[in-house]
C-alpha cells in the first residue's frame, strides 16, 4: 500500500510511521512534515528509526495539493484535533467529486485524559478514529452515538510502539546496575517549581542509592520543539543547581524503546512510556507527589495499582501494573491490527462517499472559520489569502523560520527561566 503521514511533530510522526509499518509491512510510506512550531529536527526523525519513501515539509494547503495524494491509499492525520479538522475540510475540497480517494485515518498518539469530546468531534469525518483500547473504544462510542456519527467509524487497535520485547526481572546485571528511568514530559508538570522538585527528588534518589543508575530521560536537546512547548528544560534546570549532580545520574536522549532495554523500573507523572513499560510487565511508578489531577494526567492510571511516590520509590517501591487494567487499556492486545486490517480490507474493496467533517461553515461558523484560518485555509477548505505567499517562499525563507523559531525556543527555555529566576517567579 501506498501510505502518507502528515505529522505536526516528532512523537505524531512515531506514532503515524509506526502505524503504516504495523498496519502493512513493506508498504511505501511518505512522510509530510506540517510546517510550523514543531516540525521536527533531522535528529528526532532519525530517532524515530523508520525511513520513509520520500519527505516533504508543508503548510496545510500544500499538503492537501499535493498530487501524491492521487495515488494514496491511505492517509494518516497525525496532527492535533484542529489540524485535522483543517484537514479533513481541504482534503473534502480536493477529493469532492473525484472517482477516487484514498482512506482518511486518524487517532491518538497517547492516552486521552483531556478534551475527548472536543478532540473526537474535530476528528470526526475520517473514514477511521483509531481507539487505543477497548476503555477508549468505549468512551468514543458513548460521544458519537448520540451526535449521529456512525460508530463503524471507530476501530479499536493499540498503539504502534509498544515493544514486543518483554521485561526479565531475573535477568544479570553484567552491563549495568538496577537502573531507574524518570521519563520527563514537556509540559507535565509546566511550573518551574514543580519540575526543580522532581529534579531534585531524582537527583536525591541517586544520592540515596548509589548502588543505581539514575537516567533522567529527556524527550529533546535545548532549543529542539516536540509536541509541547518545554519552557523549563530538566538539563537547563540542573545548570542552575548550585550542587555537584551524583555520578550516577545521567541525563538520556534517543529512542524510548532503547532505554527501557535497560531499565528496570519506569517513573513518571503521566509519560506515554509508561504504557510502554507496562506493555513490558515492567515495575512502573506514576508519581503522586504534585497531586493526582486531571491537568497533570496521571488522575487516568488511578485503577493501575502503580501510583505511588518518590519517598516509596526511595523505599524499595516497584508497582506491576494490574492485569484486568492493562487489558482494558490495550496493552496486552495479542493482534493489535487485526480488526484495522480487516476494516481496511473492507474500505478498499468498495466506493468510498463524500468527507463530511462534523463541523461546517453553516453548522458552526465561528468555530471552523477560526481553525480554519489559523491554518491558512478559507472556511470552504481552499488556500486562504497566504496561502500563495507560502508556497512563494524560497530556502531562504525556510531557513530565517528554523532560525526565528530556535531563537525562540532558547528564550522559552533559557532566558526567561532566568529571568523568573531573578525576579523571584
Amino acid at each position: 500500500m501506498r501510505i502518507h503521514v502528515l505529522a505536526d511533530s516528532d512523537t505524531r510522526w512515531k506514532w503515524g510511521a509506526g502505524l503504516a509499518v504495523g498496519l502493512a509491512p513493506g508498504s511505501e510510506v511518505h512522510a509530510h512534515m506540517l510546517r510550523g512550531r514543531s516540525t521536527p529536527t533531522a535528529r528526532q526523525l532519525a530517532e524515530v528509526g523508520i525511513t520513509p519513501s520520500s519527505i516533504t515539509e508543508a503548510t496545510l494547503a500544500e499538503f492537501a495539493a499535493a498530487p501524491a495524494l492521487d495515488s494514496a491509499d491511505v492517509i494518516i492525520l497525525g496532527t492535533v484535533g484542529g489540524a485535522t479538522h483543517a484537514a479533513l475540510h481541504a482534503l473534502a475540497r480536493r477529493f469532492a467529486g473525484a472517482p477516487h480517494r484514498p482512506i482518511l485515518m486518524t487517532g491518538y498518539v497517547g492516552v486521552v485524559y483531556e478534551k475527548m469530546a472536543d478532540g473526537l468531534l474535530l476528528r470526526a469525518g475520517a473514514d477511521i478514529v483509531l481507539a487505543n483500547s477497548p476503555f477508549d473504544r468505549r468512551r468514543f462510542t458513548e460521544v458519537y452515538e448520540p451526535l449521529g456519527i456512525p460508530a463503524s467509524s471507530i476501530v479499536q487497535t493499540a498503539l504502534p510502539f509498544l515493544d514486543e520485547r518483554p521485561y526479565d526481572p531475573a535477568r544479570t546485571f553484567a552491563e549495568h546496575p538496577y537502573t531507574v528511568c524518570f521519563a520527563v514530559q514537556p509540559s507535565v508538570p509546566a511550573d518551574r517549581n514543580g519540575r526543580m522538585y522532581m529534579l531534585r527528588r531524582a537527583i536525591s534518589h541517586a544520592r540515596l542509592r548509589p548502588g543505581r543508575d539514575v537516567l533522567v530521560k529527556l524527550r529533546s536537546r535545548p532549543g529542539e520543539a516536540t509536541t509541547h512547548v518545554e519552557a523549563f528544560h530538566y538539563q537547563v534546570l540542573a545548570e542552575q543547581l548550585d550542587e555537584p549532580l551524583p555520578p550516577n545520574l545521567h541525563f538520556v536522549y534517543g529512542n524510548m524503546s532503547q532505554t527501557l532495554d535497560r531499565t528496570d523500573l519506569l517513573v513518571t507523572v503521566s509519560s506515554t512510556a509508561a504504557l510502554e513499560s507496562m506493555h513490558r510487565g515492567m515495575p512502573t511508578a506514576i508519581l503522586s507527589d504534585l497531586g493526582v489531577r486531571e491537568i497533570h494526567g496521571n488522575h487516568y492510571f488511578t485503577g493501575s495499582g502503580c501510583v505511588t511516590d518518590w519517598t516509596a520509590i526511595d523505599e524499595g517501591a516497584a508497582p506491576i501494573a494490574h492485569e484486568s487494567w492493562t487489558v482494558d487499556q490495550g496493552i496486552r492486545s495479542t493482534d493489535p491490527f487485526g480488526e484495522l486490517r480487516s476494516r481496511i480490507a473492507e474500505l478498499r474493496g468498495r466506493p468510498l462517499p463524500p468527507i463530511t467533517p462534523y463541523y461546517t461553515a453553516a453548522s458552526a461558523p465561528e468555530y471552523v472559520g477560526t481553525l480554519l484560518r489559523r491554518r491558512g485555509l478559507d472556511p470552504d477548505g481552499s488556500p486562504g489569502p497566504g496561502a500563495a505567499a507560502a508556497r512563494s517562499r524560497g530556502p531562504m525563507r525556510r531557513t530565517s523560520r528554523r532560525v526565528l523559531k530556535v531563537a525562540y525556543q532558547f528564550g522559552v527555555q533559557r532566558v526567561a527561566p532566568k529571568i523568573q529566576q531573578w525576579g523571584g517567579v
